[in-house]
């Protein structure tokens, strides 16, 4: 019987474990529904009052394993929490370090201009890391503006 009692434990304490694990990485809904909250933020308090929360490491747009960015459609960085040094540079030549360089600004501008929204897969370093790894970024255009928001996952 106690042995029974320790493998349940055991089992329950894996699988705990694991949901902990897998509870840090954010979905691709989530990133939906937070590039869309900070759209329309920018759209309701103004540029000013969302790009300061945005900048924020502990804002609402911090969560999990991901942040939002906001890049205008000339490709020059407005607003993140991380690699804040790149706020006000233009990163439409930016390639990332995949085998294939790509431009992924460029590809968000694009985007964003054609379509408004959708995803972009590139190269990019997490948080805190300078290997870059497999991330997806979902972009938006805020209805009105001359730029985006973004946030993505890494896979």
């Amino acid at each position: 019987m106690r042995k029974i009692i320790t493998i349940t434990l055991v089992v329950v304490l894996g699988l705990c474990l694991a949901t902990t694990a897998f509870a840090d990485k954010a979905t691709k809904g989530e990133i939906i529904a937070k590039v869309k909250e900070a759209a329309t933020m920018i759209t309701n308090k103004g540029q000013d009052a969302a790009f300061k929360e945005i900048n924020n490491k502990k804002g609402k747009f911090v969560w999990k394993d991901t942040y939002v960015f906001v890049i205008d459609l000339e490709g020059t960085m407005l607003a993140r929490a991380f690699r804040q040094q790149g706020i006000g540079m233009n990163l439409m030549d930016w390639k990332d370090k995949s085998d294939s360089p790509r431009y992924p600004i460029k590809e968000m501008v694009d985007l964003a201009k054609d379509k408004g929204e959708g995803w972009v897969e590139y190269m990019y370093p997490k948080p805190k890391e300078e290997a870059p790894s497999k991330k997806i970024s979902y972009i938006y255009r805020v209805p009105g503006k001359n730029l985006f928001v973004g946030a993505g996952i890494y896979e």
